[in-house]
Formats: structure tokens, C-alpha cells, sequence
């Protein structure tokens, strides 16, 4: 059992009560009895029912490496769920304030093996297991909801794989992953995912592939450093195409290339407005999980990644065509590459961590197709057409595995939908979830 932490501290905001929590749960949930590590959870409740029992819903956040949302207030999907649930946020292993693995805390645990070894055990199976032993703790061992987003669906598949007995129902944004694809099925997927975006995002802004370009011939022929100590590379460039799958990324793509350059003393330099917005779309500083676990989150037949990304993009040289006239400049993003082990400064002192990682043998399975074939967990989840991150097949054939659930396919969100849809999103898949759709 965790054993939460003495007295717990609420605050209030408006229309929310927020009230943490810490909890402890072995590393190595094979090895009960061994190494701790810490876990936190914000639980949020309405005002007008916070003295209320309500069944829990716990949230499952994307990544990996992502902490929970900070909520303000009720906003997006937390304002249409806190009607029906209390809500914990739940900040999976490592992110946030569960214990921290970052390039600051990694090397208290040793050496580099050391650090591969220990970040091996945070993967979607182990916070299945944490949610396992929170859930005892807060709920009396009733079953409880999840909201999976986009890695949280992962983690909530294999939930479903592992522990269905706890689990009231189960809710998916954009997160139902391919039961059995490798890394390079998923990135094999995702190459030509990335090349439509980035055209339908010069069909709405057609001067952008030109700016593009230039930056990039800049980028060819002088170093770039950003503020953060970011070296921007023409490969780092591309990776902005990571905003294209998001509802507004197009948008802020947009807004950020017509203000790259500006004159100075020394000829036509990066601006530092511009600097500044793509060190925070680049910088993994504080979420250094998602380098060095995003290709493990797919490993599950023994096999080692061995840098999945790149050796798949060989098979795509579209991407590294842009200086030849007639061929447009192609923006990636959702791929972690070995290059950026230099490039990007919260990853530098992580390098030989992230090599071994991607080294690693010996990955376990992460679902159970069994087990779903006879789900009979009510199961609802949101499909995006031609999501960036998550391959729609992949998650099509996903939903048809497992036993009972409903799907809403749709093209009116792009992958955050859950956030930028408001409540829309999670007051669709509730009415799906339960049979009133």
C-alpha cells in the first residue's frame, strides 16, 4: 500500500478546491520491498461539491515525460468532468514533483548504467502500477475513472491490459497506441504524416515555405546558438514542425517564422524574439524523459530502438532535400534523433544515459490482447483523423481489439483536442462511454 504523506494542504480557486497529495510506491514494483520513490497528485474539486463522495476520475497526462496540468481555475476538460468526479492529477513518475529525473538529478544515482537502469522501470507498465497502489489509498479501493491523454491512452490500454478490476470506465484522447508495432513501424507511419502536414500548412500560408527555406540555407551556413544555449541546427529547425499538430500550431508556426531575421552588424542574424519562442518549442530542460523513454514507449519484443527515428528517416530523403530547387522544405517533430543529444544542452550531460537506453534489450510487453479481446470495461475514446503523433490505423485496429469500446472519429481537433476543445471533447466521449450518445 503507498502511504500518503502527513497533512495535506488545500488551497482554493475559483469554482476549485486543490488539495495534494504524496504518496510512496516501490522503483521496481517487482521488488516491493525495496528502493521508494515519491509520487505527487493534485486532487481538484468543485466548490459546490467539495463535501460530497464523488467517484474519482484520475487524469493521465501525454508525454512521456510530461508532468500534469496546473489547473487555473475550470478550464478546458476539467470544467466539464468536475460535474460528475473528483479529479487527480496525477504527476506520472519522474515529471513534476514525483520524484524528478532530470539532467540535475539523474547523476545522484550514479553512473550512466546506473541512471539507464533506473529509468528503465518508468515506463506506461509501472505507472499502471503506481495508479494501482494511489488508487487503493484514495478511493478505498473502489474503482475509479481514467482520462488517458495521448500517452496517458497508452498507459490506459495497458490498464486495461494489466488491472481492468480497477477501472470504473476508461476515457482516451488521442492516445490509443498500435498493440504491436515496433518503433520503426510507428515512425515508419509518421514520416509521411509529417510531410502532409507540413504541406497543408504552406497551402494555408504559402509564403512560409520560403521563410523556411532561408532559414534554414542561414542555418547551413552559420552557427546559431539560442538564448537557452540551444544549438539550432537546419535538423533542430525542422523539429518545429512538432506545433503542427496541435490546434493552433499552424498558427503560431506561422507567426513565428515571419520574424526570424532581423539586420545587425554582421549581416541578417536569427532574431532573438524569435530565438527565444523556438527554445521553448525545442527545449526538453523539463521534460528530459520524453528524449530518453520516446522511443521505449513502442519497445516491447526484446529488441532494442537503436535510434528508431533516424534510421527510418534514411528511408524518407524528401527531408533532406530542401536545397534542391523545386523541393519543399519539410518540417518533423514527434522523432528523437541522437544528434540531439548535442544540440540541446538539458540533454548533454544525458548522453551516454540516452545511448544505453536505446541500447537496452530485453523490453517487456506493454498490452495484453487477450486480455482486451474480453474487456468489459466501459471504454469510450477520440480518434483524430491524421492525428501527427499517434497513427489513426494504428489506433483503429486498436479499437477494434478491444472488446466493447466506442469510438468518435473525428477531424474537428487536432491531437490536444481535450484542451482546446473546452469540455466539448470529454462531454462527447462521457456520453459515448455511457450509451447516451
Amino acid at each position: 500500500m503507498p502511504k500518503a504523506a502527513a497533512g495535506k494542504t488545500s488551497v482554493r480557486q475559483p469554482g476549485l478546491v486543490l488539495t495534494d497529495h504524496v504518496f510512496d510506491v516501490p522503483l521496481d514494483h517487482k521488488a516491493p520491498d525495496g528502493e521508494r520513490i515519491q509520487l505527487y497528485a493534485r486532487e481538484a474539486v468543485a466548490t459546490s461539491r467539495a463535501g460530497d463522495d464523488l467517484p474519482w476520475l484520475v487524469f493521465l497526462q501525454g508525454g512521456p515525460g510530461s508532468a500534469a496540468p496546473r489547473p487555473v481555475g475550470r478550464a478546458h476538460w476539467l470544467d466539464r468532468v468536475l460535474d460528475d468526479y473528483r479529479v487527480l492529477l496525477l504527476d506520472q513518475r519522474g515529471t513534476g514533483r514525483s520524484t524528478p529525473a532530470t539532467r540535475q538529478t539523474l547523476p545522484l544515482r550514479g553512473t550512466p548504467e546506473e541512471q539507464a537502469d533506473y529509468l528503465a522501470h518508468f515506463r506506461a507498465d509501472a505507472i499502471v502500477r503506481d495508479c494501482e497502489l494511489v488508487r487503493a489509498q484514495v478511493t478505498g479501493g473502489r474503482p475509479w475513472s481514467v482520462l488517458g491523454q495521448s500517452f496517458g491512452g497508452f498507459c490506459a490500454v495497458g490498464y486495461l491490459s494489466y488491472a481492468p478490476e480497477g477501472l470504473a470506465e476508461v476515457l482516451i484522447t488521442g492516445g490509443l497506441p498500435g498493440l504491436d508495432a515496433d518503433a520503426e513501424t510507428v515512425y515508419r507511419a509518421a514520416y509521411p504524416r509529417m510531410e502532409r502536414k507540413t504541406l497543408a500548412h504552406y497551402e494555408r500560408y504559402p509564403r512560409d515555405e520560403a521563410a523556411a527555406r532561408r532559414i534554414a540555407e542561414h542555418l547551413a551556413d552559420r552557427e546559431e546558438v539560442l538564448a537557452d544555449g540551444t544549438l539550432l541546427t537546419p535538423e533542430a529547425f525542422q523539429q518545429l514542425g512538432i506545433l503542427l499538430g496541435t490546434g493552433d500550431g499552424s498558427h503560431r508556426l506561422h507567426y513565428l517564422l515571419e520574424s526570424a531575421f532581423v539586420p545587425t552588424a554582421a549581416g541578417p542574424r536569427l532574431s532573438d524574439a524569435f530565438g527565444e519562442q523556438a527554445a521553448a518549442v525545442l527545449s526538453h530542460a523539463a521534460n528530459p524523459l520524453y528524449a530518453l523513454l520516446h522511443e521505449a514507449t513502442y519497445a516491447q519484443d526484446g529488441r532494442a530502438t537503436h535510434w528508431a527515428a533516424e534510421r527510418v528517416r534514411s528511408e524518407f530523403p524528401q527531408f533532406d532535400r530542401h536545397f534542391q530547387t523545386g523541393e519543399p522544405f519539410l518540417f518533423t517533430g514527434e522523432t528523437v534523433h541522437p544528434w540531439m543529444l548535442r544540440t540541446h544542452p538539458a540533454l548533454r550531460p544525458l548522453r551516454r544515459t540516452a545511448e544505453l537506453l536505446a541500447e537496452r534489450e530485453g523490453w517487456g510487453p506493454l498490452y495484453d490482447p487477450a486480455q482486451l479481446a474480453r474487456n468489459e470495461v466501459p471504454v469510450a475514446a477520440a480518434i483524430y483523423h491524421d492525428d501527427l503523433y499517434v497513427d489513426t490505423a494504428d489506433s483503429l485496429r486498436t479499437a477494434r481489439a478491444i472488446r466493447g469500446l466506442r469510438t468518435w472519429v473525428t477531424d474537428e481537433f487536432e491531437h490536444d483536442g481535450v484542451r482546446t476543445g473546452g469540455g466539448a471533447v470529454a462531454d462527447r466521449l462521457l456520453r459515448l462511454v455511457r450509451d447516451e450518445a
